[in-house]
């Protein structure tokens, strides 16, 4: 099984960054499922149904997200309406929080197996604000359901900002879960490599948006921050290059990885 994986989606400019280049990408690794973190896919501020539509038009089947998930306003009919396969983290509180924290895609292959992916996302607790409950032990929730299900395959996006918290959790998971993947710094990471039991992973799979940026933002207003400790809003920057970033993770029969590829494309 061959999964193309994307880092936050960013704005406009990386939806159609995403949207130009995927199509060449399907054809170039033919992967079975593809998957995109799609927290900041309106204005750097969470998703809305139809960006999620522009994208899964072009090949996208399931999304995760991050801290940003309920930033656009009508996230709860989104998550009612069910249109799309969209988890938030796994580790927010079970109630009164709309959404899953994982989904199951299903694709026939062509020769006629069935192949089934878990993909779990969870969110990190080391310089991310309110802290959530515990991703470790969440992880292992998520664990159990996909066991319950008879699904061997597993894919968690981790969406977190300390290296050590998220190499941890690798270290962890390892043999348990097919690939933990890191989100959330936009600054794709150059330490992927198949843990000692089996596992892909990577710090970071990077982001789709604007490169020279502030992770996706104009830097004026990340600029007046950092200078004065003033806030700034930050708004949505534009123009080219884009860059596409992310992750190609094959995997075996016993659901355990084979191999992960950075991708890194440059768009103008």
């Amino acid at each position: 099984m061959k999964i193309l994986f994307f880092g936050d989606v960013y704005g406009k400019p990386g939806r159609a960054g995403l949207r130009e280049i995927l199509p060449k990408l399907i054809k170039t690794h033919s992967p079975d499922f593809v998957l995109a973190n799609a927290e900041n896919l309106a204005h750097g501020r969470g998703p809305t149904e139809k960006q999620l539509l522009e994208l899964a038009e072009v090949g996208v089947d399931g999304f995760t997200s991050g801290n940003h998930i309920f930033d656009a306003s009508g996230f709860e009919k989104l998550f009612a309406k069910g249109s799309f396969p969209l988890a938030r983290p796994a580790n927010y509180p079970k109630k009164g929080v709309p959404g899953n924290g994982f989904f199951v895609l299903k694709k026939r292959s062509k020769g006629s197996n069935l192949h089934s992916l878990f993909v779990g996302n969870l969110m990190g607790r080391i310089f991310m604000g309110d802290p959530l409950d515990n991703p470790f032990f969440v992880a292992e929730e998520l664990i159990r359901e996909a066991r319950k299900l008879k699904i061997k395959n597993i894919f968690i996006d981790f969406h977190a900002e300390a290296t050590s918290e998220k190499s941890m959790l690798g270290h962890f998971l390892d043999g348990k879960i097919s690939a933990l993947i890191g989100t959330h710094t936009h600054v794709q990471t150059a330490d992927e490599r198949i843990l000692p039991n089996g596992t892909a992973f990577i710090s970071d799979a990077g982001m789709c948006g604007v490169l020279n940026s502030a992770i996706g933002a104009k830097t004026e207003a990340a600029l007046k921050r950092f200078l004065t400790n003033l806030p700034a809003k930050l708004e949505m920057a534009e123009g080219k290059p884009i860059v596409i970033s992310g992750v190609l993770v094959e995997l075996k029969k016993d659901g355990k990885a084979k191999s992960i590829e950075r991708i890194y494309e440059l768009i103008g």
